[in-house]
């Protein structure tokens, strides 16, 4: 096994993870962290696939490098919105989920079922 297939399987082992928990997990922030795994996972992944390319005997190209610190920067920058925007949803309502007990149309009406 190549180091370059055992960071492919690593990094398709994160993108999985990552997509799991976004899916099962319904608080926030795990759903941040799940984001995030999955995003590395991607990064991982096309930096292998860069990696391969000049591993075949083509000359190194800087763009995938470029694309993957740039990923980052906006992966890093997006989730720190994300905690502060969950942040204040906690300091406004006293909860860091949006769901209800109560069914919307109720809620709205005023009326009880």
């Amino acid at each position: 096994m190549t180091t370059a297939t055992l960071f492919g399987l690593t990094g398709s082992a994160l993108v999985g993870l990552g997509l799991y928990g976004l899916v099962v997990h319904r608080q926030p922030l795990r759903k941040i962290l799940g984001f995030n795994v999955l995003g590395a996972g991607v990064f991982v992944v096309f930096g292998v696939i860069a990696r391969r390319g000049a591993g075949a005997g083509l000359g190194g190209d800087p763009v995938p490098q470029a694309l993957i610190i740039t990923g980052i920067v906006v992966a890093f920058s997006a989730t720190a919105l994300a905690v502060s925007l969950v942040l204040r949803l906690f300091e406004e309502t006293g909860r860091t989920g949006v769901d209800s007990d109560e069914p919307a149309e109720a809620s709205a009406t005023g009326v009880e079922t």
